[in-house]
């Protein structure tokens, strides 16, 4: 590959995680090293992800910050903290450090457009990421929100748009589908 790319992952609808982990597992599949740092998944929470992680070696790493307690549901910004704040940080100091020493081929930013809508990142801090990314790391974001200027910065950007969802009955998220 010549020159790795920015993705983008966002929109109301189910599926954004999915497709980062799907591309997660085609570069592996590749011979491909992937980190994935989740900025909304408690580090407490068993995902399906997380565990698959584990069997697969040294080519996938996942990393969560704060636990359940840190990441109570919240839909607004009223409702951010300071151990969110905290745990919002530390991701993305982590995240940094990655593209820094550019030992991975593929980063995934999962939930970091969740975090500037709930105004724990900044946009800024969102596009200075994205304008560091060097040639050699592809780079994927998730999360509803995505701003124009992120938008314009990303070579690829799908929209998952809701249209039926179980969340609108009550059904919680399940283990296995959900996470």
């Amino acid at each position: 590959m010549k020159k790795r790319m920015t993705h983008i992952y966002t929109g109301s609808g189910k599926g954004k995680t999915t497709a980062a982990l799907g591309q997660a597992i085609r570069a592996i599949g590749q011979g491909l090293k992937v980190c994935v740092v989740q900025f909304a998944k408690p580090s407490d929470l068993e995902t399906g992800e997380k565990r698959i992680s584990d069997r697969l070696g040294d080519n996938l790493k996942i990393v969560q910050f704060g636990d359940s307690k840190t990441w109570l549901k919240p839909t607004s910004k009223q409702e951010v903290n300071e151990k969110m704040k905290n745990a919002v940080s530390d991701a993305l100091k982590f995240a940094q450090e990655c593209m820094d020493k550019a030992d991975v081929d593929m980063l995934i930013l999962d939930e970091i457009i969740v975090a500037v809508s709930l105004g724990v990142l900044t946009e800024e801090e969102v596009i200075s990421i994205m304008k560091s990314k060097p040639a050699e790391i592809e780079l994927i974001l998730t999360g509803r929100g995505a701003t124009v200027e992120m938008i314009e910065l990303a070579d690829l950007v799908t929209e998952m748009k809701e249209i039926k969802h179980p969340y609108q009955r009550g059904i919680d998220a399940r283990r296995g589908i959900e996470y």
